[in-house]
């Protein structure tokens, strides 16, 4: 075989018709039938609704926990230090910047509609609520952590997960269906991939639809308090225009501007406004309850998640609540976990799970009870009222809790723009992670077109309507209950794909260590004595190569020992290639050899360039930059520098990996069911 130069065939983005088309008419067929034959809509999704309530209840409450258990399972395991993306990636955003994206993307609206009227409602009515009405408060607490807490974060971080995963480590595409890769091959990109993906459209759609209606019911609520615009249809039909609109804009700039940047002023507002009434409220006592909150949510967190209250169940308190909000979480999950993707490429898994099970919660409980304690301390301290009202009309909450602080006008104005900025994050990522979801797209780090993601934000604002139309709140809540029940099924196949692939990296790790021994040759040089040995050490380490020595040692030394492999090779009867070529400006040479049946053999060499540092300035003919040649194989970078190495040295160090790559395929043989994942093409450091 003769050596062949790379050519990139040039694909575009396009779009994924099937599951785009099925999506859209799914949606716009339930939008029409719900806002023509409203009466009978409701009919119908109550009826579906306590169907669901009555048979799959348990079923709801048991999912959550599994998904809780194996995430933190998988962070604290030895698949903890597994990287999303090759070994070489580096995280993109800072950590502030990350935090700030995982909270706005993942809480959104909601935190702010639910902040006051959970722990209120929670005190007046929660079933099996302890007598006394401190036990009560506390009890009240206890559910709102549970509702807002670790178990739908353990959906979030299980998708997202599983997601950049794939996607970064292997080239698969951004959606639902690369995840069941090591379950079903091939046929992903069938029709079970398509039903997978238009699942999870339709999940996300509807959850973000249910986010957006209750911002837009919150949003209209605060117009007519401050300005005295009426509560109507025809203003929340303007509402979701607007919203929709800068949801557009801000969804076209994509994730590093205009959704980094509103995540960042979103987090920094709220936390002014919770130290306000921190500082502007009985200070001690949040400090106190806070303390105590969480260590009633912790010691009674197992209790509260197998409470099925099977005895005597509260179908409408759960229709409201847990289950409500279980299925919510599992509707978004499609949504954020994309979104937690493509923001965390380069994390390790035990970072990821410890940053998304954390960060976004620690701000949460921090809400939840500053906020929650004190309209409860109102309302066990008179103003009796106060708590009805917010239980009857419960976007009120906000607005009449910041009515018995200082400078409401300043507050109520402060929680509205956060408020919108909440509603425009849920929008505009929802229309990235939508257009995603419907597209082929040639490069895993890009986004779609910009088209898409204009029509996604539309229809989006469409299914919205037609939700509130139909019925409101009631509505929306029904609804996403009914559609996170068959995407919970996905999330186990989910499990078992993303374990029987972590087994197959964990293999590869053990395969470096069996091979170990016969690695251990070293890399003398032959023909030269032990003194001339460590010398040229000392001379190859001192060495500082510029570009042009990186290259020609990678045209006389590197491509002469991968062509010498090659030939031996083919002479065994084994299909092989030497491929060299450019990309993003980075120059390679791989080897690459076809084990058929098996998982292929990728062994890569990379010349990139770094800072010479200052101390090798001084020398003779010294760079600013200095040139690497390191080893890639599929899971990234190895670490290493093959700069000094000579042909002889080159061809042992590709064996030493393909004779590792060999004990990786004897070790995946010997487990039932084994898999093989798709071979990653060349990709340039990142």
């Amino acid at each position: 075989m003769t050596t062949d130069t790379h050519k990139e065939v040039e694909e575009r983005d396009r779009l994924n018709p099937v599951v785009f088309y099925s999506s859209v008419v799914g949606i716009v067929a339930f939008s029409l039938w719900t806002m023509l034959l409203t009466e009978q809509a409701n009919a119908v999704i109550g009826a579906v609704l306590g169907w669901i309530s009555q048979t799959f209840g348990w079923y709801y409450f048991l999912t959550v926990v599994i998904y809780l258990g194996f995430v933190i399972y998988l962070g604290f395991s030895r698949y903890g230090k597994i990287r999303l993306g090759p070994e070489h990636s580096r995280p993109d955003f800072n950590l502030f910047s990350w935090s700030a994206m995982l909270f706005s993307a993942g809480i959104g609206i909601g935190v702010i509609f639910f902040a006051l009227a959970e722990p209120v409602t929670q005190f007046y009515n929660a079933p099996e609520a302890p007598d006394g009405q401190v036990a009560a408060a506390r009890h009240a607490m206890q559910l709102t952590f549970l509702h807002w807490g670790l178990s739908g974060w353990g959906i979030y971080t299980l998708i997202g997960m599983a997601l950049a995963f794939f996607s970064y480590r292997h080239n698969l595409p951004l959606t639902i269906r690369s995840a069941l890769y090591p379950i079903f091959g091939q046929r992903i990109y069938g029709i079970i991939g398509h039903a997978v993906d238009t699942a999870a459209v339709l999940g996300t759609v509807f959850g973000i639809a249910a986010s957006l209606g209750i911002g837009v019911i919150q949003l209209n609520f605060g117009l007519d308090y401050m300005f005295g615009i009426p509560e109507s249809t025809w203003t929340q039909v303007v509402l979701v225009l607007g919203i929709v609109l800068f949801a557009t804009i801000s969804a076209i700039t994509g994730v590093e501007r205009g959704i980094r940047r509103l995540s960042e002023f979103n987090i920094l507002l709220a936390v002014l406004l919770l130290l306000f009434v921190l500082f502007a409220g009985k200070t001690v006592f949040l400090l106190n309850a806070l303390v105590m909150n969480i260590g009633d949510y912790l010691s009674g967190f197992v209790e509260m998640s197998f409470n099925t209250y099977a005895f005597d169940p509260p179908e409408d308190w759960l229709n409201a609540w847990t289950l409500f909000f279980w299925a919510w979480w599992i509707a978004w999950g499609p949504f954020v976990g994309l979104f937690l993707a493509r923001i965390s490429r380069g994390r390790t898994i035990r970072t990821f799970v410890l940053g998304t099970l954390t960060l976004p919660i620690i701000f949460m409980i921090l809400w939840m009870s500053l906020l929650g304690n004190s309209a409860i301390d109102m309302a066990m301290n008179g103003a009796s009222d106060f708590g009805q009202r917010i239980m009857e009309n419960p976007p009120a909450g906000i607005y009449l809790f910041l009515e018995e602080y200082p400078a409401p006008i300043v507050t109520t104005m402060a929680v509205s723009i956060l408020a919108i900025v909440f509603f425009v994050t849920s929008g505009d990522s929802g229309a990235l992670v939508l257009s995603n979801f419907t597209s082929i797209l040639k490069n895993v780090n890009s986004d779609a077109p910009i088209w898409m993601r204009i029509l996604w934000s539309a229809v989006i604002g469409v299914l919205t309507l037609s939700l509130l139309l139909a019925g409101g709140l009631g509505a929306l809540q029904s609804a996403v209950v009914i559609t996170g029940l068959p995407f919970s099924i996905v999330l186990f196949f989910i499990i078992a794909g993303l374990h029987r692939a972590l087994k197959m990296e964990a293999f590869k790790e053990d395969s470096r260590m069996l091979s170990l021994s016969s690695n251990l040759s070293g890399r003398t040089v032959g023909g030269r004595d032990k003194r001339d040995n460590w010398q040229h050490r000392i001379r190859r380490a001192m060495s500082f190569p510029n570009e042009k020595q990186a290259k020609r040692f990678m045209n006389e030394t590197c491509l002469p020992a991968l062509e010498a492999v090659r030939d031996s090779l083919s002479e065994q009867g084994v299909e092989v290639e030497v491929n060299q070529g450019v990309q993003n400006g980075y120059d390679y040479m791989s080897l690459n050899v076809d084990l058929q049946d098996e998982q292929n053999f990728t062994y890569q060499v990379w010349s990139q360039g770094f800072p010479t540092p200052g101390f090798a300035m001084h020398t003779p003919q010294a760079d600013k930059r200095y040139y690497r040649v390191e080893v890639y194989l599929m899971e990234g970078s190895q670490g290493y520098d093959l700069m000094g190495y000579n042909r002889e040295q080159v061809i042992e160090d590709v064996l030493d990996q393909y004779e590792r790559h060999m004990q990786f395929l004897h070790l995946n043989r010997m487990e039932p069911g084994h898999i093989n994942m798709p071979d990653s093409p060349e990709q340039p450091p990142a």
